[in-house]
């Protein structure tokens, strides 16, 4: 974690890669988890916030091009605080993948940014449609497990979310699996209450 007072002097840039959740998509106000939760946070001076989402993406896919193009936003300059979040779906279970291949996925993508000293910072899956629950709740956990392994922050939104009203009722009004506004003002709300400012070293001013 960045003290506060290099926080504020340094210019920070984050990417955000994912799939579609990532992105937003569902949201009537096209703020998706990750503009609420940039929107509720106060840099010293504007943040560079790059999101980099594609439809349908497995960890698999997500291992394989995260780096070339996160790149290409990243600065080498020693003054920019260059950093990471990973916004995990749910398409490794469309895609068949074992549990033990997803972990290793987001295992190889944290120890690579590890030795890139990239600040990393998980968004784990949320629930999705109801036949899919035991397996999405094993995969949870299985990425939290590698996160924290690494002392890398890690955000369980399937567990609170599961049987949350509002949030099935948000699924429920979509339904495409997609949630709207209120779904990802959930997700958002997770996101920074646990430990979004002081991964990025600043005062956790939300109420």
């Amino acid at each position: 974690m960045a003290p506060v007072e290099d926080a504020v002097s340094r210019e920070v840039r984050i990417c955000v890669v994912g799939d579609e959740l990532s992105a937003g998509v569902g949201d009537a106000k096209a703020l998706g988890w990750a503009g609420r939760v940039v929107a509720r946070t106060r840099f010293p001076q504007p943040a560079y916030v790059f999101p980099l989402a594609i439809p349908g993406e497995t960890t698999t896919a997500l291992s394989q091009r995260w780096e070339a193009e996160t790149a290409r936003r990243f600065s080498p300059e020693p003054d920019v605080d260059n950093r990471l979040v990973i916004g995990l779906g749910r398409h490794d279970l469309d895609a068949g993948l074992s549990v033990a291949r997803s972990r290793l996925n987001l295992a190889n993508v944290l120890d690579v940014a590890e030795s890139r000293r990239l600040p990393t910072f998980v968004v784990g899956p949320p629930p999705g449609h109801a036949q899919d629950a035991e397996r999405l709740a094993e995969l949870s956990h299985a990425f939290s497990d590698v996160a924290n392994r690494r002392r890398v922050p890690y955000v369980d939104t399937f567990s609170p979310l599961v049987t949350h009203e509002q949030w099935l009722a948000d699924l429920a009004q979509s339904g495409n699996g997609f949630p709207g506004q209120a779904g990802y003002g959930l997700m958002a709300w997770l996101v920074l209450h646990t430990g979004w400012h002081a991964w990025l070293g600043l005062p956790d001013d939300t109420v």
